[in-house]
């Protein structure tokens, strides 16, 4: 059964569309080498009424992503980012998952996509919690990766890229055919990277450690968010290069991410992270991230796009 509503609408070059209608064709670029780059972001009911959590900093990250791969978006940053914010009304969405795409359209094959158009779209539908429902307080079991992140001259691991996550599939497939929920990647080097579609944090004697940009991780926006709710509750922070083994020997492991929050992890490759469960530095950073998306709190950093009020 589809998790979509095949009777809302999505955002096409301009256009609304019915989502039935927004096809490509099959020799589109994006389809034989993966020219694509993306975003995703969430929508919260509160109430206060509807918002969405960083807009202006994931549609920046897109641009970003474009602008690495010599792709120039046809509109103003923002233009999509009010294109986001009708959408969401048109569909009458309190809540939802937001994915705006960029990628090479129908014109030419071949390995050169200079030549082909430019195909911007926006589509939102219901998207519980990634994880699984229980995630947040029970935690999750993981397991490092027998395959790796690219290393830092084959790919930019700070575009989100369709084409890197060819990696994180192979990554995700291999954990859940093994049992596990999730798998964390190492880096070329052997260095704890991130998950398939998450960055990750560990705890340990109260300091808070996660791999630095240079460890070919993307640049989570919940990530960030982590790290100033963490300044503003005085827990230290450190970006530095995480052996593996560290992981099993830390107080608190937790994976962040748009799709998945903050979850924390119970187990990494059947050995108990601290306690297998939330631990008191994550259930710090998890409600004060809760009360910041719920609007139960002033929004001191202007992360908070209101819909309706």
């Amino acid at each position: 059964m589809s998790p979509f509503d095949e009777k809302s609408k999505i955002w096409m070059n301009g256009d609304i569309i019915p989502w039935k209608d927004a096809t490509i064709h099959i020799a589109s670029h994006v389809i034989h080498y993966g020219s694509s780059l993306f975003e995703g972001l969430r929508c919260y009911k509160t109430p206060k009424g509807t918002v969405i959590f960083r807009l202006e900093a994931h549609t920046k990250r897109l641009y970003n992503s474009c602008k690495m791969y010599r792709i120039e978006i046809p509109y103003p940053q923002e233009e999509l980012s009010q294109a986001i914010i009708d959408l969401i009304k048109l569909n009458k969405h309190d809540e939802c998952y937001i994915r705006p795409v960029v990628f090479r359209g129908y014109g030419t094959l071949g390995v050169n996509p200079l030549s082909n158009p430019v195909v911007t779209a926006i589509l939102v539908w219901k998207w519980g919690k990634y994880l699984g429902e229980e995630a947040l307080t029970k935690g999750v079991d993981v397991k490092i990766s027998s395959w790796r992140r690219m290393a830092p001259d084959t790919f930019p691991a700070l575009a989100k890229s369709g084409a890197n996550y060819m990696n994180s599939q192979l990554i995700k497939m291999e954990a859940v055919l093994d049992g596990y929920v999730e798998g964390i990647a190492l880096t070329s080097e052997g260095h704890i990277s991130e998950g398939s579609g998450e960055n990750l944090f560990c705890v340990i004697d109260g300091i808070l450690h996660t791999p630095p940009l240079s460890s070919s991780i993307l640049p989570g926006i919940t990530r960030d968010s982590v790290i100033r709710l963490a300044g503003e509750k005085g827990i230290e922070v450190k970006e530095t290069s995480i052996p593996r083994e560290m992981l099993y020997i830390a107080d608190e492991v937790f994976f962040t991410g748009s799709a998945a929050e903050i979850t924390p992890i119970r187990t990494i490759d059947k050995i108990k992270i601290g306690r297998g469960k939330v631990g008191p530095v994550t259930k710090i950073l998890q409600d004060g991230f809760f009360a910041y998306i719920n609007g139960e709190r002033e929004d001191n950093y202007n992360w908070l796009t209101y819909l309706t009020k």
